[in-house]
């Protein structure tokens, strides 16, 4: 166990989703629910899917949850883009 508690990318990941949560609600405070709920979304099954990654009861169930978890970077990659699309729009 003391081995994936270590892991840096697990470690990574909750810390990436802790920040999610605190983005998530301040996208909330500026009633931008919708995009919260979003990036809330995927932003936290990053970790959760490492985590299930790491768990996995073979190379084939690693491999998919760490595919899963890829995915779910890229989903939150769009979804933090877009307030600085909204931002760029609001200068100009």
């Amino acid at each position: 166990m003391s081995g994936l508690s270590n892991s840096p990318i697990r470690n990574k990941s909750f810390e990436f989703a802790c920040d999610i949560v605190r983005f998530a609600q301040i996208l909330k405070e500026k009633k931008e629910y919708e995009i919260a709920s979003q990036i809330l979304r995927s932003g936290t099954s990053i970790g959760a899917n490492v985590r299930e990654a790491q768990r996995g009861v073979s190379t084939k169930d690693f491999k998919n949850k760490f595919g899963i978890a890829l995915k779910e970077a890229d989903e939150t990659h769009f979804w933090l883009l877009k307030p600085q699309l909204w931002i760029f729009q609001m200068i100009y």
